[in-house]
């Protein structure tokens, strides 16, 4: 079945893959498309990509840009490891960023994520992406699906990035039963070889987006037929 997966994918990177082998696997850069992706199309976020990190290449020059607004009141930064980062950014800075990631999607939220997100990796870790799954979970908008997936990209870890298209082809096939992309991850943790877990998230998000698709999948063209249970096929081509 994964011999048949690999030959239906085709050679195709998703967008924040192929940013990676262009950055050469610079984690700011991997984290920053993983966020700009969600909910924004492959060559959108190629191109936004780029645009971004030509101006913000590193968490450093992005806080250097979003200044020191007044300080709350509150532990001393430099005495206090656990110490909040600054406040967030002036409005004319948040809405320059906001204009470099248009036009993907909720480039505003997005804007404010990024900034938040590089004051805490300059306070908190020295500039750095953290290099583990609780670490990168604990920072805003980083959830499961992201987080395995800069784990992967940028670090090479083994990791399994469950997103919609591996979770409804997981259940569809009957692998599976489960309800949500993070309860797939963790059955897939038991049931998938380990080898295989950095790549199920390239095979089957092509595979989803060619074959298996969330409406009226190709069946009749399908190499997995034989095997599909086809869980919550209403329709098929």
């Amino acid at each position: 079945m994964w011999k048949e997966q690999q030959e239906t994918s085709g050679p195709t990177d998703p967008s924040v893959t192929a940013l990676r082998k262009q950055e050469k696997a610079d984690p700011w850069a991997v984290l920053v498309a993983t966020l700009i992706s969600l909910r924004t199309r492959d060559e959108v976020t190629i191109t936004v990509a780029r645009r971004f990190l030509e101006v913000f290449p590193s968490p450093h020059a992005l806080v250097t840009a979003a200044g020191n607004p007044k300080k709350r009141e509150g532990p001393d930064p430099q005495k206090s490891a656990e110490a909040p980062p600054p406040p967030l950014a002036d409005t004319t800075t948040i809405e320059k960023v906001a204009k470099l990631l248009y036009p993907a999607g909720f480039y505003r939220t997005k804007a404010r994520t990024l900034i938040r997100i590089a004051q805490i990796l300059v306070h908190h870790h020295g500039g750095l992406v953290p290099a583990s799954l609780e670490e990168l979970l604990a920072l805003p908008g980083v959830g499961r699906k992201t987080a395995n997936l800069v784990l992967i990209e940028a670090f090479e870890q083994d990791a399994i990035c469950v997103d919609t298209h591996v979770h409804r082809i997981c259940n569809r096939l009957g692998v599976l039963s489960s309800r949500t992309p993070d309860e797939t991850e963790k059955i897939l943790r038991h049931i998938l070889p380990r080898t295989y877990w950095k790549e199920i998230n390239r095979l089957l998000v092509l595979f989803g987006q060619r074959v298996c698709t969330p409406q009226s999948p190709r069946c009749s063209s399908c190499p997995l037929s034989p095997w599909c249970k086809r869980h919550g096929v209403r329709r098929s081509r």
